[in-house]
Parts: C-alpha cells; structure tokens; sequence
C-alpha cells in the first residue's frame, strides 16, 4: 500500500492511501473549477498532485525511517508534461506551474524548468493510484475564455485559479483525513444563501427608511437605494456607483450586490475596503443589517503560517500534513467576505499557496470595490487588468463604489479602462446629486498655518476635527491641546478594538453637544460615521480632502458645513503626496467647489498627466528597481513560461515593511493571547479574534524590541512571525505604540493588510 499521509503515533496502515487522496481532491478540484468552466483539466491536476509520493524515499519517510521524504511535487509536472505536450503545450504548462508549484508555491517559468531539468521523474507504479489519464481534447474546457488586451494576461490568470482550485482542495481533503480519523467534527459550511441574506437586509432597509426622519438628505438615500436596486437586473459584469460622502452608499453597494448576486445566481459578496481602520466597522454594520456573525467574515491583517518560521520539510507539508493545516489561510467560502485592498490585490498576483488558495472562490461573486480612488497610480494597469479578467471570464460582477471616481473608464481616456457606460452607472444623475447632496463649503487658505493657530482654533470651536499627514505631526499637535476639554488623538498605532471605544466616545459627545476636540491622520477620512461642524485638513490629494469634507456636516444639520484646507508651516508633504498636492493645488486654484464631480474628473486627469501616462500606471518594484508586470507577462507568453514568483516579489502595495504586533489592551485580549500559547496548535478562529488587538509598527523598531525581549511569540511554533507585548509599558492610551521614531502617516499605514 502507498500511502499520501500518516497519523502521528498510529501505525501506518491507518494512514490515508494515495489512491484515495488522489481522486478526493482531484474531484474537489474539478468541483471548485466547474463555476468557471475548467474542471477536467483541474481534475488531472488533483490526480497528478502527489504521485510523487509513490517515491521509496517518501514511504520510508512517512514510515519514520528517514529524516526527510524529498521533492514529491516535481513528478506530476513531469507527467503532465510527457502527456500534454504534444497535444497542447499551454495545457501541459498549465498543469506543470499547478501541480510543481502546490507546496512552494508558483514558479517563474525558467525556475520551473531549472527544477524539472534537474529532478527527474521519480514515481514508480504512478498509474495504479491514479484513473487513466484523459487525452488532450478531454481537457477543453466547457467554457471558453476572452483574452484581454494583455497578450499572455488571461492565460497567466487561468494558471492561478488552477492552481487556488487544487491547493484550496489538497488542504480541504488533508484536512476532512485528519479531523475524520480524530473523531473531530469537520468544519461545516452551513451558511445562509444570498437570497436569505437579501431578504435580511430587504427587511432592515426598510425598517431603518421607516423610522427615519424625513429629511431631503434621508429622501436623497432613499431615491439612491432605489436606483441602484432598479438596476440589480442588469447582466453581470462592470458598474459604477458615484455617491457623495454621507449619501448612504455602503448599505446601497450591500444591498446592490446581493440583489444582483440573487438575480443572476451568483454565489458571494466581497466587498474590499481601502483602510484597515475601517473595516471592523464595514463588517459590524453588515453583520448588523443581515442579523449574523458567521455569515461575514472579515479578513485583513491576518497572520499567515506560511510566513512562520517554524520548520517546513518536504515541500512544507511534513510527515502527518499538519504544517498544510498550520499555514492555511481563509479561503473566503462564505457568503459575504470583507477583506482590504492589500489582501485582496496582492492575493490576486501571489504564488505563495496561502494567498492564493482563496482566488477561486472570486469566480460568479460580486466584488465591490470602495474608495476606488485609493488603488496606488503605480498599479493602476495590473490592478484593473485583473478586476477586468475577473468580470470578462469568470462570471464576477465589479462596482467601482466611490464619492470620488477616479478617470479609470476608456470613455476617459485611460488605455485599457473598463468599458462601463453610463446606463451601467447605479446612482441617479451623479452631476445632479452631488449638488443636492452639499453640505460643505471647502476655503484654503493662503500661506501656511502654524500649529499654534489650529490649537487657537480649537480653543475656539469645541466640536472640530483636525486630520494631518503624519503620525508625528499628528502627535505634537494633539500636544498642544490635550489639555482642553474632549481633546482626543486618533492613530494606527492605537489598536482596532481601542480606536472603535475612542471613536463611539466621540460619537456619544457630538451627539449631546459636549465638546469633541480630535487629531487624527487620514485614518478617520474613509468610511468613519462621524459628524463634525468644523473640519480641517492638512493639504494633500482632491480625493482625500473630500473625504475628510465627509466628516463635516454629515447629516446636514447645518446649511453648510466648514471644512478648511491649509499648508501646514514647516511640513512638506511626503514623497508619494507631492503630485497630488501639486494637482490638488490646480483644482483648488481654478474650480470655486472643488468637489463638484467636474473638479474631480479634472483632478484625476491632472494628476494621472502628472505620472505621464501608461507605462507609469504599471511599475512593480523587483530588487529596488522598476519593474513592468504586464509586459513581463506578455515577454514570455509564447513560451508560457511566465514569471509568477518575480511578480509576486514586485507587486506591493505598501512600500514600506510594516509588521503586525500584538498589543494585550484587555482582558479578551489577554484570555485570547493566554488560550493560543497553552494550546498545541492555535486555531485559525482564536488567531482571527486577535486581529482587533494587533497595530502595524516598522520591522526595524519591531526587531528591536524583539532583540531587547520587549516582544515575544504568541506562541512558540510561531516563533518571530507573529509576536506581542507582556504588558501596556509600550502602549499609551492616548496615542497608542509608543515608537522611538514616530513614522510618517502614509498611505501604507492605513492599508495594512
């Protein structure tokens, strides 16, 4: 008997035969494919995954005769290479980056063929744990795909949801074996559908439109809900929804998807969020209006056990396939998935199976992307290239969800933009509603503005929020006011669960009228319900000033709102805000409002001139220098030999190495950190529930405080990859991590992953 896994302490005859572990996930596979049309060739991928296994090396290995069991990924790239070839070399590639890449993750095509060329096939008796093969013309797929205008694009995409399909079913099977031979329940699915879930929401909107004041700005909401609804008929594929700040638009983009999820049979909802500050809040108000918790998962930040370093041998899954289990990441299969920007782009063009295993589960959902302004101008091509993929060949809806739409269409003149026209727009004459929905009146002031003068202001006006670029200007401004009444400092050196009981606390005095007095950086700008009468906001791009516009006057309490752009004296802006200070400065110049949607098309049209053009919308970063990703691909379509890891390692959205730390702020915290290091294994749900408690610091000031014993393992497996505090002597409750060298407050640090 050969046998693909063994049970710790059993003998091996309780193992799992290869033959069965092969056609479980090869079945699995072809299941998870099926949605997009590709299941015969996934199903060879499954069979073919582990017939290294077949190895005397690897038996006498998971017999515990040898120390290790060797490479047994190489082997089923060899035979689908033997096999295909001949009747279709993308077929066989394919299935080569898939099956060789389903432990250390996919390849660069020359890399691929080093390791082939130097590993040779080694599997006898392979066909007796696998069925017959199927001939080349079995594997065409049930639907075809579209290429895209990037030559080699779509084919490289196909790769990566082959490759989501088998790794997401290898671990599903590994771990349906062990959970089933312990005893252990497996991990129900046991979710609520999209048509209950819309039903849910269906009945709060209603709920919440009856019990709300009438007011023109709640019958604004209202007729941009019903809009969008009107339109949940329309077929899948690319829209817009183009709503100010304040107009409702998060419950409206929910209540969009799922209609239009329901109406065309699709399967889920993600919903990607720019900020991580923001994305406890987005989950808790979906969980709220669809009256559940399991059926919303929020993902961000989350730690990823194929970056500990605890020890991984024989392509990291070990004798009993436990390491499979402790490097495994959510792969989004639940209805709604709330996720960020980093997590869900840098997913897309991954190799490494943790962050790829969820891509699968992207086809015939809707993705709702929010603040879609956000994406950085350096990834703009790769970025849209691969939501246009997602919508052209895998049944996936997009909705660019913004109050300030970037220039991204190919009515617009950006190459390659997605072709939405304006009967796919969800929100009611845009132009039209910006005017009825204004609330603020936007001054910039001349010169530049003391710090002094803003805490004068502050003396003067006891509800207002000041929002400045850095973390240490943030911090020394706060300085000069902390003495007065309500003064608060918001920052992402403050953990989640500690900015959501700062942030309510502040809500509770805006709405007695008591004073309100908050520094923050940008964090509070996307997405935060809040309401201030007076706004200010150190000068930086027209898409964030609107958005701290956002925070003023929110529910039109006011005729207008005051929101005040001012130079900070004697802080220039960081190197990534200086072309959007300098167009912002433009619009801010020439347009009287400057967030009409005619000053902000004119912004992003400046500011996208500014970068010069193409190629500038397209530069990863591989070994500190620039690198194309979409040529890349295309160099080396001919030969399907693209460079999966050299994107990987170029496409990042943060620039800046900023690593997660634990922060024990209270006493769950503290009983969640206690149970994970008394635990043998953490569970994936005990590592989530930290997510609240961990803050963003930069790795130099991380592996100091790791060299002094400041920090330490959550738990010992874990080793350095994921550390926390023992106690708060780091933590102030005011301005959180106290960091000898405060950082800047740069976009990175509010899209942490």
């Amino acid at each position: 008997m050969i046998y693909a896994h063994s049970l710790p302490g059993q003998s091996i005859e309780k193992g799992e035969p290869l033959l069965a572990h092969l056609a479980a996930v090869g079945k699995h596979a072809a299941a998870s494919a099926r949605v997009f049309g590709w299941a015969s060739i996934a199903e060879v991928a499954g069979r073919l995954h582990d017939i290294g296994k077949c190895s005397v090396r690897f038996q006498a290995y998971i017999r515990g005769e040898r120390p290790s069991g060797g490479d047994h990924s190489s082997a089923g790239a060899h035979v689908a290479l033997n096999t295909y070839r001949g009747s279709s070399l993308v077929f066989a590639r394919l299935l080569a980056f898939a099956i060789a890449g389903h432990h250390a993750g996919l390849a660069d095509g020359s890399e691929l063929d080093d390791r082939l060329k130097a590993t040779p096939l080694d599997a006898p008796g392979w066909q007796d744990h696998t069925a017959p093969l199927p001939e080349g013309k079995a594997l065409l797929p049930s639907r075809g795909l579209q290429p895209q205008a990037d030559p080699g694009f779509t084919k490289a995409f196909l790769v990566r949801m082959l490759f989501s399909c088998l790794v997401d079913a290898d671990f599903l099977e590994t771990e349906h074996f062990y959970a089933k031979a312990k005893g252990d329940p497996v991990e129900p699915g046991g979710h609520r559908d999209l048509a209950t879930l819309r039903d849910t929401l269906r009945a709060y909107m209603a709920e919440k439109r009856a019990e709300a004041a009438m007011t023109q700005l709640n019958a604004l909401r209202a007729e941009v809900l019903d809009h969008a609804l009107d339109k949940a008929a329309l077929a899948p594929g690319a829209f817009t929804l183009t709503v100010p700040t304040g107009g409702g638009k998060t419950l409206t983009s929910l209540s969009f998807a799922l209609e239009h999820g329901v109406w065309h049979g699709l399967r889920r909802v993600v919903y990607v969020i720019p900020y991580t500050s923001i994305i406890e809040q987005t989950a808790a108000v979906f969980r709220k209006a669809l009256c559940t918790d399991d059926d919303v998962l929020e993902h961000h930040a989350s730690f990823d056990w194929e970056d500990a370093k605890a020890a991984r041998e024989d392509d990291g899954e070990g004798r009993d396939g436990l390491a499979k289990l402790r490097r495994a990441a959510e792969n989004w299969d639940v209805p709604v998935v709330v996720t960020t920007a980093v997590q869900f782009f840098e997913s897309l063009y991954a190799n490494r199976t943790s962050r790829c295993r969820k891509l699968h589960n992207l086809a015939n959902s809707v993705i709702v992307l929010d603040e879609a302004q956000t994406l950085p101008i350096n990834l703009l091509r790769p970025c849209v290239a691969a939501l246009k993929e997602l919508s052209a060949n895998y049944g996936a809806s997009v909705v660019l969800c913004t109050a300030t739409q970037p220039a991204l269409l190919a009515k617009d003149g950006f190459e390659k933009g997605f072709a939405i026209d304006d009967s796919r727009e969800l929100a009611p004459q845009p132009k039209a509603l910006y005017e009825r929905l204004k609330r603020v009146q936007v001054e910039h002031l001349p010169g530049e503005t003391t710090d002094e003068a803003i805490a004068a202001r502050f003396g003067e006006r006891e509800q207002m929020l000041c929002i400045v670029n850095s973390r240490a200007h943030a911090r020394a401004l706060f300085e000069r006011i902390r003495h007065l009444p309500g003064a608060v400092h918001l920052t992402t050196l403050m953990c989640a669960r500690h900015r959501r009981k700062v942030l309510a606390e502040v809500r509770r005095r805006l709405e007695r009228g008591e004073p309100a007095r908050v520094v923050s950086t940008s964090l509070i700008e996307a997405g935060v319900d809040i309401d201030f009468p007076e706004v200010w906001r150190a000068v930086t791009g027209l898409d964030s000033i609107a958005q701290a516009a956002g925070r003023c006057n929110r529910e039109g309490r006011a005729k207008l709102g005051r929101t005040v752009v001012f130079q900070p004296a004697g802080q220039k802006p960081a190197k990534e805000l200086t072309m959007p200070v300098q167009a912002a400065r433009t619009i801010l110049r020439d347009h009287p409002d400057p967030l009409t949607l005619d000053a902000v098309y004119a912004y992003f049209r400046e500011l996208y001139w500014q970068k010069g053009g193409g190629p500038a919308f397209d530069l990863g970063r591989l070994n500190g220098d620039d690198w194309p990703i979409l040529p890349a691909i295309a160099e080396r379509d001919r030969e399907v030999a693209y460079p999966f890891a050299s994107i990987a390692a170029a496409f990042h959205m943060i620039d800046t190495v900023m690593d997660t730390v634990v922060v024990p702020w209270d006493d769950n915290a503290k009983a969640v950190l206690n149970k994970i290091a008394a635990m043998d294994r953490p569970l994936r749900g005990d590592l989530r529930r930290l997510q609240q408690y961990t803050v963003p610091i930069p790795r130099r000031d991380r592996d100091a405080w790791l060299a002094a014993g400041v920090l330490r393992p959550v738990h010992l497996a874990l080793g350095d990859a994921l550390l926390r505090f023992d106690d708060l002597a780091h933590y102030d409750e005011a301005t959180g991590v106290r960091l000898d060298d405060t950082l800047r407050r740069s976009a990175e640090a509010n899209v942490f992953p």
